[in-house]
């Protein structure tokens, strides 16, 4: 499922996302700098002049996109623009609220968001530990789903498991997984105590085949992918994720400590809009497959099957394996 849109819905729809972030003297720098990322990279029109281009009001942008999937799309980078926005103030959230309104389309953001402006961080966090895990037990290594989690413990056989992958060859999955760990300087899933530690399996997996790497910008990136390649609403719920621990900054997941303004940072932007667009161009999502009867399968045989693109700057702090 790609995020792309047809040609003559590409001027309102980015109309209706300026309309909404024109609150408190317009859009931020960041707003603008993420949107026309998005223009540019995913919807291929950089002719459009975000400075210029006349806002649409709620009814306007619901009268002229009807199709459900599109108004999903534009909900999402609704919800994307929102968390760029620093503060989040009370205007933002109330402008969101009346095209979400008008094109009948909201999530759990919604709640969080207005929880973080309405009643401080503090129960903001409370109520995103909650959703995190909801959206981690949908995304845990399949073959791994059944097995409970020790409360308080690590899994030394989880551990085991994951360095029999020492035997798989060069090049292929399984070699890569560990490289992957190498790189980072993490110990393997299992050796310490988390309830993330299936997750981290696929998720980790899908680092490696996506071939994306593990600073701030790119994990926020990787959930971007992870949508572009199909905005169920387990991948909405991981770049959501993504969103407030990396740009809204208010929860933490796991060991990982809230940051706010990730996307601001120089070349963020870009990167998360050519990962939306490459996630886009894949035949299928390998997010949640069973990676580990892949192991001893060639990585490049695996990223040709579901139509894994080089990226624009393979080599770049925020990509690896390639």
């Amino acid at each position: 499922m790609s995020l792309r849109l047809p040609a003559e819905l590409v001027a309102p729809f980015v109309a209706g996302l300026v309309g909404a972030c024109d609150v408190d003297g317009g859009p931020t720098d960041e707003q603008v700098d993420v949107l026309r990322a998005i223009v540019v990279h995913v919807w291929k029109r950089p002719d459009l002049d975000l400075r210029s281009i006349v806002p649409l009001a709620p009814d306007e942008l619901a009268s002229t996109m009807v199709d459900p999937v599109d108004r999903r799309h534009f909900h999402e980078m609704l919800v994307t623009l929102e968390a760029c926005r620093h503060p989040l103030t009370d205007a933002q959230l109330e402008s969101v609220e009346a095209y979400e309104t008008a094109i009948g389309v909201t999530g759990p953001d919604a709640a969080l968001f207005r929880t973080m402006v309405d009643e401080g961080t503090e129960r903001a966090k409370a109520d995103f530990a909650r959703f995190l895990v909801v959206s981690t037990d949908a995304r845990a290594e399949p073959s791994l789903r059944d097995t409970v989690v020790p409360a308080g413990a690590p899994e030394p056989g989880l551990v085991e498991r994951l360095r029999e992958l020492r035997s798989c060859a060069p090049g292929t999955l399984g070699h890569a997984f560990l490289t992957f760990y190498a790189l980072a300087d993490v110990p393997l899933p299992g050796t310490e105590a988390s309830p993330m530690n299936h997750f981290y399996v696929a998720h980790d997996m899908t680092h490696v085949i996506a071939g994306v790497g593990t600073t701030a910008e790119a994990e926020v990136a990787l959930s971007a992918f992870l949508m572009g390649m199909n905005d169920d609403p387990v991948n909405r719920s991981a770049l959501l994720a993504s969103l407030i621990v990396h740009e809204a900054g208010f929860g933490d997941a796991n060991k990982v400590r809230a940051e706010t303004g990730i996307l601001a940072r120089p070349g963020a932007a870009e990167l998360l809009a050519t990962e939306i667009d490459r996630g886009g161009r894949c035949t299928a999502d390998f997010s949640r497959v069973d990676h580990l009867a892949m192991v001893d399968v060639p990585l490049a045989d695996i990223r040709a099957e579901f139509g894994v693109t080089r990226p624009m700057h393979p080599h770049d702090a925020h990509h690896f394996l390639w």
